[in-house]
């Protein structure tokens, strides 16, 4: 069915209105008292805490479209509120103050994004008891008379009128104003939950007025006064003070004289002096008893309140004496008084002659009497005095009576009165010359005194000075001194005068015989008194001592692995002085052997492990070296000492060896030495027989007859110890042990030894004939000379001794041969 073209688009149109047709939202108004809604009549108390949420806007849309919400202030006012827009939650964001703002406008809406609701709320602010009571118009002064009656304070609880009530009277003189304590407290009320109520205090000053109810009073009763005996008519003896009992209006007082003058005094009316009228000398009475009287006057000039008071006046003798001070020629003030110090404890002072009087009677003539000055030293007797005494001074302290410390003691005998009002004293000097006397011990400065000098100080050198002091004056204070005792071993001696410890002239000291010395020296005066003090001298070391070998020219074997030691020694006392170092100073070749220095250890090379390896350095195979050592000692200068040594170096199997066969050993490279030492023995032996032969024959001619055989021993004397200079000589070869020789600072014997090949060993020479100066005996065989002669190149022998080389045969022809030559030699008699 087809439409009519006008309906279609009236239909049409109808369509497109409602399809742009939209609903604006909508608030809920869920009434008084709800949470969430519109907020109408909403309200809050003003005690909410900031943060709490407060309420919740609730509204819809009529499409159901999702919308917001908002909540918007006056720009005047305070944005007490924040709102979550999408859920309306509404929370206190400002604290409320119902005093300061009681309502609260705001503006709320609700939106779909498409139509805006807007509605002006207002939100009451509740009260909450935050608030104390206060006062106003403070301070509260009121001023009540004192005798208004009743007398207690009231507060009307209602409207705070403060009331008298009913008790004792107010006091002006008790009490010049009363404070009142008035606590204000409100109803109560809640605040943030809980019941709380609040207070307030405030003071109301009550001031009492004075009125005239209270009599005069008199101060400073009981009053005394007194009149001397010279005292002047008109002059005035005491006043007397009184005034009104009510203090705040007082009436103007009078004074006036009673009874009891007996006209000898008089009152001035307004100011209460009271005046002596006539001469006191001529009263007759010595006490007089007064009786005034005070009386106000009103301020209508009426008389009103009185009182009256005693007042006691005596009359006094004038005391118009001090005691005074004499001397044996009258009236004194110093007295002079010279005396040996230290008196005997107890002792008058017998040069003074001092009297003491007072001429006032009775009670004005008693007096004190003190020495002022150092305290302890004197007495002074008596110490009361009644008009006139006698005055003796008594040493108290002998001690402190010293010239050393007091060349004058001055002191002021003081005398006072004891029971005057006036207390007149008077005083005199006593000075005393104090005269010397040899009470002093000379002291030293120190008890001990220490005193350092080098040994090689000479003869006369002072040491110190010891200083000793004596407090006495002339000849007493003169001190000698002296050393006391024994100690100073005859090294020391001291100046009597000056103190001054010197060495003796010819002393010699040596800190190595003796390092310290102590003794005591002593202190006099010219009486004998006399004080001690020690003295130490402590010798410095110097180093005056060469280091010393025991021997100059030393024999040593070394096993191989083991060393040899070499030692000397210094005898100076102290380190470094004493402390000797050890060196090689010569050695061919230089690289087999090293020392240690602080020991004096003499190793071989680490890289020399057997006899075959120092075959090939030793000269002619024999393992013999001879070396320079030098001991060196560390003082300043130092000081060294060379020593020769001679070193024989074998192995553990040659010590176990016999000793033939340790000599074939060692000369098993070397067969010309064996056949050399040999030749050398045969030609000894055919020597001896040829000698030992024609001794006898010439003795056997001469005599024709046979001597019994007879020995005669004479000791060899010991050679002195002589100085030994080392020194070495050039050679053009190069063997090392002849490149040494011993030459003495004498004239030298035995030093014709040939210088080419090795001469074969000599048998001993005999003992010489008594007158001759005795030769160097030779040495053992392969043994180095140790005094004179030359050191030649020599057949080592391991062996300390000499030992018969051979078969048993050889040697029972050489013991024979020995055995006749002694023979031989003994009947010759060469003794």
């Amino acid at each position: 069915m087809r439409l009519d073209p006008q309906v279609a688009l009236a239909l049409g149109l109808l369509r497109l209105c409602l399809a742009q047709v939209n609903f604006a939202p909508h608030f809920f108004d869920n009434g008084v008292g709800s949470t969430n809604g519109n907020m109408a009549l909403f309200s809050l108390p003003e005690d909410t805490p900031v943060g709490s949420h407060v309420y919740t806007l609730n509204g819809t849309d009529p499409e159901g479209h999702p919308v917001s919400y908002h909540i918007s202030f006056d720009p005047s006012s305070r944005s007490v509120f924040s709102i979550d827009p999408n859920f309306g939650n509404i929370t206190l964001v400002e604290e409320l103050d119902r005093e300061r703002e009681d309502e609260i406008e705001a503006i709320i809406s609700i939106s779909d994004s498409l139509n805006l609701v807007a509605e002006k709320v207002v939100i009451l602010v509740t009260d909450a008891n935050d608030e104390a009571p206060s006062f106003i118009q403070e301070p509260y002064i009121v001023q009540v008379p004192e005798n208004t009656q009743p007398t207690k304070f009231t507060m009307d609880r209602h409207n705070g009128v403060l009331r008298l009530r009913s008790g004792t009277t107010l006091d002006y003189e008790k009490a010049r104003a009363h404070f009142v304590t008035v606590v204000a407290k409100d109803g109560g009320g809640r605040l943030r939950g809980a019941d709380v109520v609040f207070s307030a205090t405030t003071t109301v000053t009550v001031n009492v007025e004075d009125v005239q109810d209270m009599a005069p009073l008199f101060v400073g009763t009981p009053y005394y006064g007194y009149v001397y005996e010279d005292t002047i008519p008109g002059s005035e003896v005491l006043t007397v003070v009184a005034m009104d009992g009510d203090r705040g209006k007082p009436n103007h007082i009078l004074y006036s004289l009673m009874s009891g003058s007996d006209g000898a005094f008089e009152i001035n009316e307004t100011s209460g002096a009271i005046f002596i009228t006539q001469n006191p000398a001529q009263l007759q009475r010595e006490v007089y008893e007064l009786h005034v009287q005070v009386t106000e006057v009103s301020s209508a000039g009426s008389p009103a309140a009185q009182a009256m008071a005693p007042v006691t006046i005596r009359i006094v003798d004038l005391n118009n004496h001090p005691p005074t001070f004499y001397g044996e020629s009258g009236p004194q003030n110093r007295f002079e008084l010279s005396m040996y110090e230290h008196p005997p404890q107890g002792e008058i002072l017998r040069g003074l002659k001092i009297t003491v009087n007072d001429s006032d009677q009775g009670a004005n003539a008693k007096f004190n009497l003190q020495l002022v000055g150092p305290g302890g030293i004197f007495r002074v007797v008596p110490q009361t005095v009644l008009n006139e005494a006698q005055v003796t001074i008594i040493v108290e302290n002998s001690a402190a009576i010293d010239f050393e410390k007091f060349k004058v003691l001055t002191f002021k005998l003081l005398a006072m009165e004891v029971n005057t009002p006036e207390k007149f004293s008077s005083t005199a000097d006593v000075v005393i010359q104090l005269l010397d006397t040899n009470d002093n011990v000379p002291k030293f400065t120190s008890h001990y005194y220490i005193a350092r000098i080098p040994e090689n100080a000479p003869g006369g050198s002072n040491v110190l000075a010891v200083t000793a002091v004596d407090p006495d004056t002339g000849p007493w204070g003169k001190v000698k001194y002296s050393i006391y005792g024994s100690g100073a071993d005859l090294s020391f001696l001291i100046h009597p005068s000056t103190g001054i410890v010197y060495t003796q002239p010819w002393a010699s000291l040596d800190a190595e015989a003796t390092a310290r010395y102590n003794f005591y020296v002593k202190a006099e005066d010219m009486e004998g008194r006399h004080s001690l003090a020690e003295v130490f001298v402590i010798l410095l070391d110097v180093n005056d001592h060469y280091p010393q070998f025991a021997k100059s020219i030393q024999e040593k074997t070394m096993v191989l692995g083991t060393p040899v030691k070499i030692e000397a020694t210094d005898q100076d006392a102290e380190e470094p002085n004493n402390l000797v170092d050890y060196s090689i100073t010569r050695a061919e070749p230089a690289n087999v052997f090293h020392i240690n220095a602080h020991t004096g250890e003499i190793w071989l090379k680490n890289s020399i492990h057997s006899l075959e390896a120092l075959h090939n350095i030793t000269p002619n195979g024999d393992y013999t070296w001879s070396l320079e050592v030098q001991a060196k000692d560390r003082g300043s200068p130092s000081f060294s000492t060379t020593a020769l040594l001679k070193i024989d170096i074998t192995d553990t199997e040659m010590l176990s060896q016999s000793p033939m066969d340790a000599f074939l050993m060692q000369t098993k490279h070397n067969p010309m030495k064996a056949v050399g030492v040999l030749a050398g023995i045969m030609t000894g032996i055919v020597a001896i027989t040829v000698l030992v032969s024609t001794a006898t024959f010439w003795h056997h001619r001469k005599s024709n007859k046979v001597l019994p055989v007879r020995r005669v021993l004479r000791k060899r004397p010991s050679p002195a110890p002589r100085t030994v200079r080392i020194e070495w000589l050039k050679f053009n070869r190069t063997k090392p042990a002849a490149k040494f020789v011993l030459q003495e600072d004498f004239p030298i014997e035995n030093c014709n030894n040939s210088l080419g090949s090795p001469p074969p060993p000599r048998v001993p020479a005999p003992p010489p004939p008594p007158g001759m100066a005795p030769s160097t005996v030779a040495a053992p065989w392969g043994a180095v000379p140790t005094v004179s002669g030359s050191l030649t190149p020599r057949q080592p022998q391991r062996s300390p001794k000499p030992k018969a080389l051979g078969n048993p045969t050889q040697s029972a022809l050489v013991s024979e041969l020995r055995q006749k030559f002694e023979n031989n030699v003994a009947s010759k008699a060469y003794f």
